[in-house]
Order: C-alpha cells, then sequence, then structure tokens
C-alpha cells in the first residue's frame, strides 16, 4: 500500500535489489520492502522481441520510500538532484561521508558527494543550518565562507 504522495524512483543500470542492499547497508534503519523481476518484455521497445527483462525493488530509509528501476544503461544520475541527509553532529557527517564516498564514491566540495551508482548527496550537520541563518552577519559570513573551502563539513572549522 503506498503511503507517500511523492516518491522518489531511482533508475539504475541492472540489479535493483543490490543497490538496495547498497544503501541499506549505509542507513541502518532502513528496510527492503518489495522487489520483482519482470521477464519476457519488449527489448528495447521491439514488441516481436519479449527476450527482455527489468527488476524494480521499493527501499525505506530514514521513513522516506525511494523505488529503484534497473532498466539499463538509458540514463545516469547528475548533480540537477541531490538527497540532503541532516546529521545530528560531527560523527554522523563523518560517517554518512566515509559511506557514501566508499567503494567508488567521489568527495565533492561544500558537504556533497557522490556514491558508487552516482547519486549526489549533501551530508549537513543540522547546526550547520543555524549559522548560515544566523542574526550575526559575522557568524553568517564565517560559516559560509568556509564553507566554500571545505569538501566534507567539519563544524567546528564552520563556527
Amino acid at each position: 500500500m503506498i503511503q507517500q504522495k511523492i516518491t522518489p524512483c531511482l533508475w539504475v543500470e541492472k540489479d535493483a535489489k543490490s543497490v538496495a542492499e547498497y544503501y541499506l547497508s549505509i542507513f541502518k534503519d532502513g528496510k527492503l520492502k518489495d522487489y520483482r523481476l519482470f521477464t519476457n518484455m519488449p527489448k528495447d521497445g521491439n514488441m516481436d522481441d519479449l527476450s527482455g527483462e527489468f527488476d524494480t525493488a521499493v527501499m525505506e530509509l530514514a521513513g522516506v520510500e525511494f523505488s529503484i528501476l534497473a532498466a539499463g544503461p538509458l540514463f545516469k544520475f547528475n548533480e540537477a538532484i541531490s538527497l540532503v541527509v541532516n546529521c545530528k553532529d560531527q560523527a554522523e557527517v563523518d560517517y554518512f561521508w566515509e559511506a557514501l564516498t566508499a567503494n567508488g564514491g567521489e568527495e565533492g566540495p561544500c558537504g556533497w558527494c557522490k556514491d558508487k551508482y552516482g547519486l549526489s548527496w549533501q551530508v549537513v550537520p543540522t547546526e550547520y543550518f543555524d549559522l548560515i541563518h544566523n542574526s550575526n552577519p559575522s557568524i553568517r559570513e564565517k560559516a559560509l565562507m568556509n564553507t566554500f573551502k571545505q569538501t566534507k563539513l567539519v563544524l567546528s572549522e564552520l563556527k
């Protein structure tokens, strides 16, 4: 039963279940809600060739449901969309940063990174938002200027 009004769908090249298991290994409170393999599908849109297949998975991460569609290399992730991980402290920032950039992921500027599938993430301590929205201009400016000097956000250097 669908509970969310909007569910992000992640298109990956292959193996929706492995992709879901990867994210579930990082977000420990998540769960795999569904997995389906569809066979005898039109290959490359050709209704005369029913040898194609694709698979889907539904997972829940931090209370948010995501669909995964593994249907070939037609589409790739880019930075036009990213997922923000709001972290309670620096230890949590460090955990998610390391987990998401491991095994082929990559660091980016200002708290942005990509995981091994190329999905963009922003790993941010929640206190960061208090700093950049602070009523004191010197606190705001220091936090913003130091953001541009960092890859992984280090809260102590933003204060």
